[in-house]
């Protein structure tokens, strides 16, 4: 018998590329080669499915973010890293899923907004506020407001219309919506091995 975190991997994974409401319980049960009773042995209804998978999958996100913050000084490269890490996993996320959780699964979208928050109101905005005190960002840059106009808005920027993630490289789409706003606002006489790509 397949493992909860066997079926939380794999329907995420489904989920994410073909979006959560499209894909039906049949569908994965049929992928996996299971029944539907298995799947409702571990999860009482879709809904739950989806935030779990969810969940999983942004702890995995969330841990290689820390793992960057942990292992590199630089605050502004701490930024650009995280942002690559998020593009790395955007990148195969269908905008059908992301707009899906909005519409059909209200729980699965809080733990996504959530995620979000913490990830743009307390880690990047950490992390720009400490480049600000040691002087690597200009002192008249509010950083509360880069947050709201930035990167708040980057899932939203990317999946708006056309998904930017099929017309572009993960990389441009990090040098233009991230670097390129980051080399900005930095001082004069800063640079890092991401700027000079």
């Amino acid at each position: 018998m397949i493992s909860k975190l066997e079926l939380l991997e794999y329907s995420i994974d489904y989920f994410t590329k073909f979006g959560s409401k499209s894909f039906t319980m049949d569908e994965l049960a049929n992928k996996l080669g299971i029944s539907k009773k298995t799947i409702y042995y571990y999860f009482n209804n879709k809904e739950e499915l989806v935030t779990e998978g969810l969940c999983f999958i942004l702890e995995k996100i969330k841990q290689q973010m820390d793992e960057v913050i942990s292992n590199e000084n630089d605050p502004i490269l701490k930024v650009i890293l995280i942002y690559e890490i998020g593009f790395s996993y955007l990148n195969s996320f269908k905008p059908s899923f992301i707009f899906g959780l909005k519409k059909y699964y209200p729980k699965a979208n809080a733990v996504f907004e959530a995620f979000r928050d913490d990830v743009v109101n307390h880690k990047v905005r950490n992390l720009l506020e400490e480049a600000q005190r040691k002087k690597i960002i200009q002192q008249d840059v509010k950083i509360d407001l880069m947050c709201e106009l930035y990167f708040l808005q980057v899932e939203n920027i990317a999946f708006k219309q056309n998904n930017l993630f099929e017309k572009y490289a993960t990389d441009v789409l990090l040098k233009h919506l991230i670097v390129n706003n980051l080399r900005g606002i930095v001082t004069t006489g800063y640079s890092n091995r991401i700027f000079e790509r």
